[in-house]
């Protein structure tokens, strides 16, 4: 039934597309001396079909600036692929705004794909002060932050009840819970995201931070991996699959699967976005009533959650670029970014939204999510990120299964990211 539905995905996709085609070529007759005109989306899948709705507000109030939404695949992967092959078609391209995850806005930039934007249009000031450098290069404002995102940690509350524990602060209260608490019910300790893909260089990226390293500076020019902190961060990783309490399994998941395992009540603590807070609290879940969030644990305290979340974009070649920007500032505008919540249970870069009594009745976690927010860091910059992340999640990968020490690992990082940097 998977199969079928993403194959008539991938038609819809398709037929879509052709029609982006389609209208490009009749746009190129529509360019208004102004910059105005229609527009094309591009955006990752929509799994909770709430940005056409968004859309069509815009639509209904701006008949000459009509937005076709283009939905790519899920995966993070194949989108910035596909996307990647059109922006590299310059002026042929079919997209005016794009819909990016925040770790390719310096890449993007970099390869001159989308074009500064003028901050006095956007009301930075109100947005959650970490995730406007999310959007930045070079010192230059290159998107406009859409959706935040950092990793929390769901916990089964009901069983720390009946021990008499509270949620883990740091590794170590982490590490004993998953040891000797999670056996007693039949459970695995801990996961996260462990397949080597994006999830895990940002599970990666999460415990270097956390223990006070870094893995790249100055936009991707200089490598600081090779330190005693990023030792400490993929040690703890490493050491959980090597004694058990990060089941072998895990190394094999992504978000849906460690979501799914910590729904089916298999898991005591897991790392993951908020979207998995709000489908194990959902009405049939097997934990429903039962989980609890805190931000993740560090070495001697709170640890750093790395930003997630994607930005809005204006392709350098786009042919209404005046209502492009209008349309950014539309969809990062306070009544458009309560229904991102409301209707697409995904994070604001809002901050006012965080501590509305409402909005907190209704989504018990965001305190928590705004801390873990403004203590988070962006995954590294380089304008070859995708090169670095594939890089951190082999070795990293290798660290975990046992195929190499920590420190091994970490230096062939230092030198594996040296060579990437000199290319």
């Amino acid at each position: 039934m998977r199969w079928i539905h993403a194959a008539g995905r991938g038609l819809l996709v398709l037929v879509v597309i052709m029609t982006g085609y389609a209208a490009s070529g009749a746009r190129a007759d529509e360019v208004a001396a102004d910059g105005r005109g229609p527009l094309t989306l591009a955006t990752a899948g929509d799994l909770t079909n709430y940005l056409a709705p968004l859309l069509q507000g815009w639509n209904r109030t701006h008949p000459g600036e009509k937005v076709t939404l283009v939905e790519l695949p899920d995966s993070a992967d194949e989108t910035r692929a596909q996307m990647v092959t059109d922006l590299r078609g310059g002026d042929r391209s079919r997209f005016d705004v794009l819909n990016i995850d925040v770790s390719w806005t310096s890449e993007f930039a970099a390869a001159g794909w989308i074009r500064p934007l003028p901050p006095d249009r956007f009301p930075m000031k109100g947005f959650l002060k970490p995730v406007v450098d999310t959007a930045t290069y070079d010192n230059r404002l290159y998107a406009v932050p859409y959706v935040t995102n950092a990793g929390l940690l769901l916990y089964r509350k009901d069983i720390l009840a009946k021990e008499g524990v509270p949620p883990p602060r740091t590794w170590a209260e982490l590490e004993r819970d998953a040891k000797t608490i999670a056996p007693k019910y039949g459970l695995d300790g801990y996961a996260g995201q462990f397949l080597p893909y994006e999830g895990l260089t940002v599970n990666a990226a999460e415990a270097v931070y956390s223990a006070g390293g870094s893995i790249l500076g100055d936009e991707g020019a200089r490598v600081t991996v090779d330190s005693a902190a990023a030792r400490e961060g993929i040690g703890f990783l490493a050491r959980g699959v090597r004694e058990g309490w990060i089941p072998k399994k895990a190394l094999t998941y992504k978000e849906e699967e460690s979501k799914q395992a910590f729904e089916n009540g298999r898991l005591l603590f897991l790392r993951n976005w908020p979207y998995a807070y709000v489908g194990a609290s959902a009405k049939g879940s097997p934990v429903t009533g039962k989980i609890g969030a805190v931000p993740l644990p560090g070495p001697d305290g709170p640890g750093r959650s790395v930003l997630g979340g994607s930005n809005l974009a204006v392709t350098t070649h786009a042919q209404h670029p005046d209502s492009a920007t209008r349309l950014l500032a539309y969809l990062t505008s306070e009544p458009v970014q309560r229904q991102v919540l409301t209707r697409g249970a995904l994070p604001p870069v809002r901050a006012a939204l965080y501590e509305d009594p409402e909005l907190i009745r209704r989504f018990p976690y965001l305190p928590t999510l705004r801390t873990s927010v403004l203590h988070a860091a962006p995954r590294p910059k380089s304008p070859r990120y995708d090169q670095v992340s594939l890089v951190v999640q082999a070795v990293v990968h290798d660290a975990m299964a046992g195929h190499e020490t920590p420190a091994a690992a970490v230096q062939r990082l230092a030198r594996e990211l040296a060579a990437v940097s000199s290319r």
